[in-house]
């Protein structure tokens, strides 16, 4: 079902991680000395694959028609806000920075951007993530609430995340009417067998303000985060949402540890940024 009226316009991406994953050490990653550089920061969205990565996320924000972007950050990170501010400043879309004062989990961070989003709309992803413009642009067009469901097939195809990896992704239960029932987070062998069809969560979901509630409610999980799966699912469960699966069957680069850097830099490089 298409969205009524004005399509959304507000995007949020969460670029507060701690890049653990990032910073550690590898030594087959062959990396130039400015990509290990900002990789020892763990400031993943500022990785140098051609131009900053962050560059090539809001582009893709851009050309789906969004025109309003929130960057949610760590105090600490002068270097997003310099590069938005002084470095480049966009004209396609009009950059906001929330502040996420502790790294406590993905609803957190969501919630650190909740003046930015206002009554409206928002979409969320992850900033460590590259999505076609396409997908970005479909889950646009839908009525809110909805996540997009990616097909394995789709993430291995031309894609550069290896398959142990999508292993590890949240599924994805699909009801008969196309709305979400669980969201399955790191699936053990049991559940993998049963929803061995399901399409996979890559963190990208087009939420309504009634998410803000859920985020608020929701218990920590057990590392002691508040995590947005699962104020989607409490939503769910608890507040009456109905979530839409948008079926997506395309790839997505994911840029989490540093043997990840050239092979994103290597598909990344033909695209032209208009920011």
């Amino acid at each position: 079902m298409s969205a009524p009226g004005p399509l959304p316009r507000k995007a949020v991406i969460l670029a507060r991680g701690l890049g653990t994953r990032m910073r550690a050490r590898d030594d087959g990653a062959l990396l130039a000395p400015e990509q290990s550089a900002v990789a020892d920061q763990g400031l993943k969205a500022m990785i140098p694959v051609g131009r900053p990565f962050l560059d090539y996320l809001l582009g893709a924000l851009a050309g789906a028609g969004f025109s309003d972007v929130c960057l949610v950050v760590a105090p600490e990170h002068d270097a997003i806000r310099e590069r938005y501010t002084g470095e480049v400043v966009p004209s396609r879309v009009r950059i906001d920075f929330a502040v996420q004062e502790r790294p406590s989990g993905t609803a957190g961070a969501v919630l650190a951007a909740e003046s930015f989003a206002g009554a409206e709309p928002f979409l969320v992803l992850n900033g460590d993530n590259y999505y076609p413009v396409e997908v970005l642009a479909a889950l646009r067009r839908v009525s809110p609430p909805a996540i997009a469901g990616f097909s394995r097939a789709g993430l291995l195809r031309d894609g550069q995340i290896p398959p142990e990896r999508i292993a590890r992704y949240a599924l994805l239960d699909v009801g008969s009417d196309g709305t979400l029932r669980r969201i399955v987070e790191k699936p053990d062998a049991a559940a993998e067998q049963a929803l061995r069809s399901a399409p996979v969560s890559m963190n990208c979901s087009l939420l309504t303000p009634a998410i803000f509630d859920a985020c608020r409610r929701v218990a920590p999980s057990p590392r002691g985060e508040l995590e947005l799966p699962l104020a989607i699912q409490y939503a769910i469960d608890n507040m009456g949402m109905r979530v839409r699966v948008v079926p997506v069957d395309a790839p997505v680069l994911d840029l989490s540890h540093r043997a990840d850097i050239p092979a994103v830099a290597s598909r990344l490089a033909h695209l032209k940024v208009n920011l």
